[in-house]
């Protein structure tokens, strides 16, 4: 058991943890926006197509026979949510993409000359100047 909560522990201290639980929060924080985007712009808008004027979660639900009821409208910003949440994370993946293409696409530095290319240069400058001098 404690070689167990030993793995945990390395597994928790990883960055990549970290970095995935911060991912999380924002996240999180980030589809209260959306929802309340959703909810309070994008719905009541369309709602205006519906007819009534209202929501459009309220505007399209129907009462079944026999009870309940079938609520079509907030299905459909289920869907909207996701869609829109969708999106968001595609163009933050493609960007995080494209930069990691830009580092990948720069050219290496040129290696260090080795000692022998040194002396070999070295001794080309005292040509050079031995000649010109």
């Amino acid at each position: 058991m404690k070689h167990f909560f030993q793995e945990f522990k390395q597994f928790i201290a990883r960055g990549n943890v970290m970095d995935m639980a911060v991912g999380v929060i924002i996240g999180g924080a980030f589809n209260g926006i959306i929802t309340s985007l959703i909810d309070c712009i994008i719905n009541p808008v369309l709602g205006m197509f519906a007819g009534d004027g209202t929501a459009l979660a309220g505007s399209l639900s129907f009462r079944l026979p026999g009870g309940g009821e079938l609520m079509l409208g907030s299905f459909l910003t289920s869907v909207l949510n996701f869609l829109v949440m969708a999106l968001v994370v595609f163009c933050i993946v493609k960007a995080l993409n494209a930069l990691h293409r830009k580092k990948e696409d720069a050219p290496p530095a040129p290696p260090e000359p080795s000692h022998e290319e040194k002396l070999l240069a070295e001794i080309r400058d005292l040509l050079r100047n031995q000649n010109h001098g």
